[in-house]
């Protein structure tokens, strides 16, 4: 066993024993080199058991799998250290409880609390499914579900010391948890309908409070707890049927239906038949208008014209919900025009409100009509640039807390698109503007955000970025207030994000200080009137002081323990 205060690999040091297992003790541990903390798994080899070196094996294979993902609901591996008699597989560390620990504390869940992590759930397991060859992860049960406080999800222990303990409930076996994995997992033969099972058996675990591992014989979740909706236990009992060709077939179903759960409830398959009868009638009598069609064709594209120029002119008492519902009104006649995809975003800017659930309406959008937009034309590079500015500066977690790393993450494909468009239109006016927030999320992309290998960003490609911003500061000031004061407080969270990545590469404090005081200036000193432009020149002054002297005690500490 490592011992406390110990370091390996000259630059992990152990802190404090944080979790416990049949071969595998885990510890938090400090980066010397990076200072951050980080999760260490040590896997002792015992040498001669069959089981031991099953897990041994598969250590190694699925351990540098993972460090080639990249989700936020997933933990990333940054280092594998092998000294010949014990493994060290270095991850994130991640705050919060397990749900089984939920569970244990506070008993069954809330609907509405175990559908938004399944949600979550459902994302990632997709991704891992999406991967070639696809990743199946074999062993979703509350246990491996860490709920963090800002109240999302992250699945833990992918089978990196899988652990097989015959007669043992409650330890993960190379075959799946008793209980939670499907009757096809016994034989080996796993697919993405296998994690479904499991994923339902969480979800029914989490709502009624009942142990799968119990043996009890399965009930369905509305006779443990009949306040539950009937959506919910439709989408429970088709994940765990028996037979895989009867579950979702896939993660996108199951997620579509947990988003829509009323469309699949018995109530409304008796109005879809109502409904169908009404359609023959009208189908009928449709064949007698067509012979008008053609003749009413040109009032119905000016009718068509008009309607689309009188929703995307939304008018400003409207509340948010019925802007974006006229919006996409508008997006249903046109889908290929830009200005209500515009008009959607900047409704959103104007709440200062773009989060999970802002962001999934407008992606269904824009994901569904995107192949329709010219790439080289300036619309479809205004609309890129205008997505990636609202994730950049607006995008939230549901509890309203942020990150401005999952900012820019979410940000970077829509300023790659405008970066690596060799055929951009020249009408394209904020292409530099488009490229520095590109240069800021490659940044992030390439030294913190980096799965597969944690590459340290070195002073020179520090200042490298903030000559590039710098460059962007001036050609920014012939740009609006708004424009202006966005690309401020990026630079703003940018330096105080990296202070302490910037400190172990030596950038000078002075450096640092120069350019967090002459955006604070800038943007003082602009003259604002849009009301979004006043809460981002608001959220500068606000953080100025803040930010410098935490700037100015990240050094000193640093000085303190050379």
């Amino acid at each position: 066993m490592a011992e406390i205060g110990s370091v390996i690999d000259g630059k992990y040091k152990i802190l404090t024993e944080i979790g416990r297992g049949g071969m595998s003790v885990v510890y938090l541990a400090m980066d010397t080199h990076l200072n951050k903390q980080w999760a260490v798994k040590e896997i002792r080899k015992k040498g001669s058991g069959k089981n031991d070196e099953i897990v041994v094996n598969s250590l190694l294979a699925e351990a540098n799998l993972m460090k080639k993902l990249d989700h936020p609901a997933l933990p990333r591996i940054v280092d594998i250290i092998d000294d010949g008699t014990t493994i060290y597989v270095v991850m994130d560390y991640i705050e919060g409880e397990s749900l089984d620990k939920v569970l244990k504390e506070y008993g069954a869940q809330p609907e509405e609390y175990v559908i938004g992590w399944v949600k979550q759930l459902c994302d990632a397991l997709s991704y891992l499914h999406a991967q070639k060859p696809p990743i199946i992860y074999r062993d979703m049960k509350p246990a491996n579900v860490m709920l963090k406080p800002e109240g999302n999800v992250k699945i833990i222990d992918f089978g990196i010391a899988r652990e097989y303990k015959e007669q043992n409930l409650a330890d993960t076996t190379v075959l799946g948890t008793k209980g939670y994995a499907p009757p096809e997992q016994y034989s080996g033969q796993t697919d993405a309908r296998s994690d479904i099972f499991a994923l339902g058996m969480t979800m029914h675990h989490l709502l009624t409070g009942v142990d799968p591992r119990s043996g009890d014989v399965y009930a369905p979740v509305r006779m443990w707890n009949p306040e539950l909706s009937e959506g919910i236990e439709l989408i429970i009992n088709k994940c765990v049927q028996p037979a895989a060709e009867n579950r979702y077939q896939n993660c996108d179903d199951l997620l579509y239906d947990l988003d829509h759960p009323e469309l699949i409830t018995g109530d409304y398959k008796r109005k879809q038949k109502r409904k169908l009868a009404a359609f023959s009638v009208s189908a009928a009598l449709a064949v007698i208008l067509l012979t008008t069609g053609v003749v009413c064709n040109a009032a119905s594209v000016n009718i068509n014209n008009n309607n689309y120029d009188t929703l995307i002119s939304a008018s400003t008492a409207m509340d948010l919900e019925e802007k974006i519902n006229s919006y996409k009104q508008a997006i249903s006649i046109y889908p290929e025009r830009i200005d209500a995809y515009i008009h959607m975003l900047e409704a959103y800017e104007d709440e200062g409100k773009f989060g999970k659930e802002e962001n999934s309406q407008f992606l269904a959008l824009y994901n569904a009509n995107k192949e329709k937009f010219d790439p080289a034309g300036k619309e479809a590079a205004d609309l890129n640039y205008k997505i990636g500015m609202m994730y950049f500066n607006y995008y939230t977690n549901e509890d309203g807390s942020y990150s401005f790393s999952n900012r820019v993450q979410k940000a970077y494909s829509f300023f790659a698109v405008n970066y690596e468009n060799q055929e951009i239109s020249p009408e394209f006016e904020y292409k530099q503007l488009s490229d520095c927030y590109y240069q800021i999320c490659s940044f992030y992309k390439k030294y913190i955000l980096n799965s597969a290998t944690v590459e340290e960003a070195s002073k020179e490609n520090y200042e490298n970025l903030f000559a590039t911003i710098e460059d962007a500061l001036q050609t920014v000031k012939s740009a609006g207030a708004y424009d202006q004061l966005t690309l401020y407080n990026g630079t703003f969270m940018l330096l105080y994000d990296q202070r302490n990545n910037m400190i172990q590469v030596n950038v000078e404090q002075d450096r640092i200080q120069s350019l967090l005081t002459d955006v604070y200036e800038n943007a003082k000193a602009l003259s604002v009137q849009k009301e979004q432009s006043k809460k981002l020149q608001q959220e500068i002054t606000d953080h100025y002081d803040d930010y410098r002297e935490a700037i100015e005690r990240a050094y000193l500490n640093a000085e303190e323990r050379k």
